[in-house]
């Protein structure tokens, strides 16, 4: 228990140095770049050559195109507000896959995929920018380090707790409630305030890249009819819901043509 004690002090003083430079905040992420960074681009390159990547069509320039957009507009966000060579280890790279789900994720660095089967929601250029945002957002605010952050906790105080209680069913009883209290106690809720964070970051992004946005509640409209409604209960997933996001996007648009403004960015694609 005091090894666990310790490490759990330590974690916690590495939590400490860490800011969101977005938000602001202190965030739970206890790993660098230099570790995170070669995984994620190892992964990028084998899913690339496990599926068939899309080249010189119109809407694979189109990814690429808004790509360098929302990176260049991330940049200079970045850089007017005191954090010159945050991106410097990002190596950025946008993709079109031939796939039918309705998807697109950036991994850690800037590694950017697209799936086909999300285009029709986009509607060109503009709804590709709200996705595009979006992830690159993820990816700017070390979620996927703080994703393995927090599983990272979650493990050792389930092994805590199993040194601790030393009668087996006592042991069982906490093992069940534990892994659905955490779960929906602290790891769905801490993915849903990821989600709302990147839907913010990723609509300020976009505008200064010179997308409205406006139309990024206009695009989870499309989400929520091609969905049907057919969607678990808020508090039992790891994403807000198509109505929460849309009001979020809605209310939060004026604000994000506010911070383009600053940019000298007034008028919109």
């Amino acid at each position: 228990m005091k090894k666990i004690g310790l490490t759990l002090l330590v974690f916690i003083g590495v939590i400490a140095c860490k800011t969101n430079p977005f938000t602001g905040k202190k965030m739970l992420n206890f790993y660098g770049n230099q570790q995170i960074f070669p995984m994620a681009f190892a992964q990028y390159d084998q899913f690339l050559e496990e599926n068939k990547v899309i080249t010189g069509t119109a809407e694979a320039k189109m990814i690429t195109t808004v790509g360098q957009r929302i990176a260049t507009a991330a940049e200079r966000w970045l850089n007017a507000n005191g954090y010159p060579g945050y991106l410097k280890d990002y190596k950025w790279e946008y993709n079109l896959v031939n796939d039918e789900t309705v998807n697109a994720w950036c991994m850690p660095g800037g590694k950017i995929v697209f799936y086909t089967g999300i285009l029709p929601i986009c509607q060109g250029e503009t709804g590709v920018a709200v996705v595009m945002g979006h992830e690159v957002a993820h990816a700017l605010a070390d979620h996927g380090a703080q994703r393995m952050s927090a599983g990272t906790l979650q493990q050792i105080g389930a092994v805590a707790g199993n040194v601790a209680i030393q009668d087996p069913q006592k042991r069982n009883m906490f093992n069940q409630a534990y892994g659905i209290g955490s779960q929906l106690g602290v790891m769905l809720p801490f993915s849903r305030s990821h989600e709302t964070e990147a839907d913010r970051i990723g609509l300020q992004i976009m505008a200064i890249a010179g997308y409205n946005p406006d139309e990024a509640a206009e695009l989870w409209k499309r989400m929520k009819a091609k969905s049907g409604g057919q969607a678990p209960p808020e508090f039992m997933s790891t994403h807000p819901s198509n109505d929460t996001r849309i009001s979020n996007l809605t209310q939060w648009a004026p604000a994000a043509k506010q911070e383009a403004a600053k940019f000298g960015v007034t008028s919109f694609k």
